[in-house]
């Protein structure tokens, strides 16, 4: 009993840990398929000299030009074991006590000689999309945004490829009331790219693989029904049986009937007449 109390709350933490891992390495996922190539980009995922991928290993990263600072974290919610943000308006973010906890990205800028906070994106609006449609192994995009009583704020982050290391973020651009843009150059921005040959069936295998399954379960329910509740067995539970049985004799006859249409009458069934001569 004390050893199944003590394991509860380990296989808990442990489920929590999977939970938050599958739902980072979602978010930073995007498939592009582009002339036969399908480019892959897992942000999230590890790398020789980066084990936390694109995220910030501090656990967020940070900028700060003139008397605006900016924190964010890529894919994830920010954590602060260090210089925590302390400003004004936190509540779209955790709050005075866990201010930037609660968001992806934060902005604070000075008025009136007052830090004042607006959070700029979270976790669940992240978006990525390809930087150049021509290029797309140049790198990616990351956008996040936020919607609040106040605000409709918005992060984005170019993440240009540099197989060799981490460069930046070191500016920020702002645009409108609150959107921010800023580029940091990272490996996790090349992706890979793998050959795909053939486009499928498209549509066509769409439809016939939904008429294959609505015949599939069309069968398994009439089978069920006839052999639990009419109480027919073996074969015979197969709903319209005979009409099932029939299909092969119906289907020679027809080509049989096709291939006499085009050939003509068989010679037995040629006229017995003679032509005479007169």
């Amino acid at each position: 009993m004390g050893s199944d109390s003590f394991n509860w709350p380990f296989i808990l933490v442990i489920l929590v840990i999977l939970h938050r891992v599958n739902s980072v390495s979602a978010v930073c996922e995007l498939s592009f398929k582009d002339s036969g190539k399908l480019y892959n980009y897992s942000l999230a995922s590890p790398l020789a000299k980066f084990p936390h991928g694109v995220l910030g290993e501090d656990g967020f990263y940070k900028v700060e030009v003139n008397q605006t600072v900016l924190w964010f974290q890529l894919c994830d919610a920010m954590i602060f074991n260090h210089d925590r943000p302390r400003c004004a308006d936190c509540l779209e973010c955790g709050g005075p006590s866990r201010c930037g906890l609660e968001c992806s990205a934060l902005v604070a800028n000075n008025l009136g000689g007052y830090p004042v906070c607006i959070s700029l994106g979270r976790v669940n609006s992240t978006i990525i999309n390809i930087m150049d449609i021509k290029n797309p192994q140049k790198g990616v995009v990351v956008k996040m945004s936020s919607i609040g009583p106040k605000h409709n704020c918005s992060l984005s982050v170019s993440v240009i490829c540099d197989s060799n290391a981490l460069r930046g973020p070191e500016s920020m651009e702002k645009s409108g009331t609150c959107d921010y843009a800023t580029v940091l150059w990272h490996p996790s921005g090349c992706g890979s790219s793998v050959a795909v040959h053939g486009g499928g069936w498209g549509w066509f295998g769409t439809f016939i693989t939904i008429i294959l399954c609505l015949f599939g379960s069309y069968l398994l329910i009439g089978t069920v029904y006839r052999c639990f509740f009419l109480g027919v067995h073996s074969l015979h539970a197969l709903p319209n049986l005979d009409f099932w049985s029939s299909i092969p004799h119906r289907t020679q006859s027809f080509f049989a009937s096709l291939v006499q249409k085009f050939r003509g009458p068989s010679e037995g069934h040629r006229s017995t007449y003679s032509r005479v001569n007169f």
